[in-house]
């Protein structure tokens, strides 16, 4: 599966090279009538802040947790308003019912459900909403382009068996989430997008999964420049919107089922 504290080793490239997520994925999450200027938002995984940004800018409060040092240096340089927690999202100890939106934007796959799930149903007001979305990087409905091609022949050499479980997959994802009875699903949202890459961006780009190696990403952006330098990505995002089930509601369904 790679180890998280990849990103951390790569924290330039992670802020310059990680693409923007959709357009159509953040009027979704406004539309939770959440995102209110004053609001509080708890970013677990923060990064760089590519959340962290865009919720700073709607005039909210946000508390970005995360683990990597040079990543944390890069949210606290780009991020200045925002309060910077250097740790596991495992280890932050919330308030109860502080925050009104709890986000893990491409890092849940990287956290302890067991742990984190209480963490967030605590932190979370009532009405509050906790928010889990990624980018995939490749998007199996589109048509296959040369350059996917390659880069599938460069996944399929490898030795190593397949990671355990599939992250990118948004039903074993909402599964996982809801299984500890705390969270409910109130709204999954699948968003397909492209974007142009040139060689160097490839580069950057690949540079920051963590399970790709320096060869491997070396083989991807010299197909890039095989290619003519600059090839278009299918890609997609998917976003689900969770509910926290309030501790009676779940007693008093308890007690319905006996």
């Amino acid at each position: 599966m790679g180890d998280s504290m990849h990103f951390d080793a790569r924290a330039d490239d992670y802020a310059r090279a990680r693409p923007a997520y959709p357009v159509a994925l953040w009027d979704r999450i406004r539309d939770t009538g959440l995102i209110r200027r004053g609001n509080r938002a708890l970013d677990l995984g923060a990064g760089t802040g590519q959340v962290t940004g865009p919720l700073l800018a709607a005039g909210m409060k946000v508390v970005a947790v995360e683990p990597g040092p040079r990543l944390a240096a890069a949210l606290r340089s780009l991020h200045p308003d925002a309060e910077i927690v250097q740790a596991r999202a495992e280890e932050y100890d919330a308030e109860e019912a502080s925050f009104d939106l709890a986000l893990a934007a491409t890092s849940i796959h990287w956290m302890d459900l067991d742990s984190v799930l209480p963490i967030v149903h605590r932190a979370l007001k009532p009405d509050g909403r906790f928010l889990v979305w990624r980018n995939v990087f490749g998007d199996p409905a589109a048509a296959s382009t040369r350059f996917r091609e390659h880069v599938q022949r460069i996944v399929d050499r490898r030795a190593a068996p397949p990671r355990e479980g599939d992250p990118e997959d948004v039903s074993a994802t909402s599964e996982a989430l809801t299984r500890s009875g705390l969270f409910t699903v109130e709204d999954i949202c699948t968003y397909r997008w492209d974007i142009t890459l040139n060689e160097d961006q490839i580069r950057r780009l690949f540079g920051t999964f963590s399970d790709w190696s320096a060869g491997e990403v070396d083989e991807a952006a010299a197909a890039a420049r095989e290619l003519g330098g600059t090839i278009v990505e299918h890609y997609t995002s998917w976003l689900i919107v969770l509910a926290p089930l309030r501790h009676t509601a779940r007693r008093a369904a308890s007690s319905g089922a006996r």
